[in-house]
């Protein structure tokens, strides 16, 4: 039924990439969720992930939604959206040295933050990419103050998209996208680890995604329910110091996502071994299934987790 109803869409011929369709003309559909959606410009948030938190906003309309480390073993997230932006995202934190390797891939993205470790600064702001912290557009930014501090800073998605010059199109960053492929095997859930903090998938047949959880709890947002994913990534990554420290002296992690290695992907209520390659921090990733051939996602919400290796 998914299938006809693409072909239908005009969808069903696209090479896997988003980009053309077999005549070569420019299809609609979106190289970050395999969805129909013209290219638009990418704005990526840094969004808080502790349980003071949660629930965050805007996170249900992101495209994709990279896990990474920080300080202490805690996690945080990259949202990253371009066919859908919410009103409003966040709450906002701080950005980390780790973005800027993984940011380069989408062009010059905006990027919306609160603060940076001060000697990361100068690398922040040479890097192909729009900062757009609070200090650059402040009308932009706004404090719930029925939420503690640092967990109440929320940001204007339009307001900080209208500010020129203008971000990067969604291009292509080596996601594929396509019908169920063969191997595999029936997962109904899967938990992934962190120092501190675990987050869990369990497929629903009914609303055909993977629904989120973290730490034991259902995931949700305040203006769209409940978090899911149409695919979810575990990325075995190398995670190591940085150069950098938190205030505290805490040093910061890098997650390294330029390299190759070993990655699990649910699509479907099954799960898949796959290998991952990444030649440069401005290509996309590969990921291939054990036959060599590239790994096709289930159209919708891409969840990447970097997972210690």
């Amino acid at each position: 039924m998914a299938s006809a109803a693409l072909l239908s869409l005009g969808l069903g011929a696209c090479d896997g990439s988003g980009n053309q369709d077999s005549s070569g003309r420019a299809s609609s559909v979106s190289t970050f969720t395999g969805l129909p959606g013209r290219p638009a410009p990418v704005l990526a948030v840094k969004i808080d992930n502790v349980p003071s938190a949660r629930p965050q906003t805007g996170l249900g309309k992101a495209d994709i939604v990279y896990v990474e480390q920080v300080e202490a073993g805690q996690t945080r997230i990259l949202a990253v959206f371009s066919s859908h932006t919410p009103a409003k995202a966040g709450p906002v934190r701080s950005a980390r040295e780790s973005d800027l390797e993984l940011l380069r891939q989408f062009g010059e993205p905006d990027l919306a933050y609160s603060g940076v470790q001060s000697k990361l600064q100068p690398l922040l702001e040479a890097a192909p990419l729009h900062a757009r912290p609070p200090e650059k557009v402040p009308s932009a930014y706004s404090r719930d103050n029925s939420r503690p501090a640092p967990h109440n800073l929320y940001v204007d998605t339009g307001r900080v998209l209208a500010v020129p010059p203008s971000a990067s199109d969604a291009p292509d960053i080596g996601f594929r996208f396509g019908d169920m492929p063969k191997g595999g095997h029936p997962v109904a859930e899967r938990t992934v680890r962190f120092p501190v903090g675990r987050y869990g998938f369990t497929w629903s047949q009914d609303e055909h995604r993977w629904l989120v959880s973290m730490d034991g709890q259902a995931a949700r947002t305040t203006d769209g329910g409940r978090l899911g994913a149409a695919t979810v990534v575990v990325q075995y990554v190398k995670v190591r110091p940085s150069r950098f420290h938190d205030r505290w002296g805490a040093v910061s992690p890098y997650t390294e996502s330029v390299g190759s290695g070993t990655a699990f992907v649910l699509r479907d209520g099954k799960g898949y071994d796959v290998r991952w390659k990444r030649g440069s921090a401005q290509e996309g990733t590969e990921f291939t299934t054990a036959s060599g051939d590239r790994m096709a996602f289930a159209r919708g919400p891409v969840w990447v987790l970097f997972a210690a290796r």
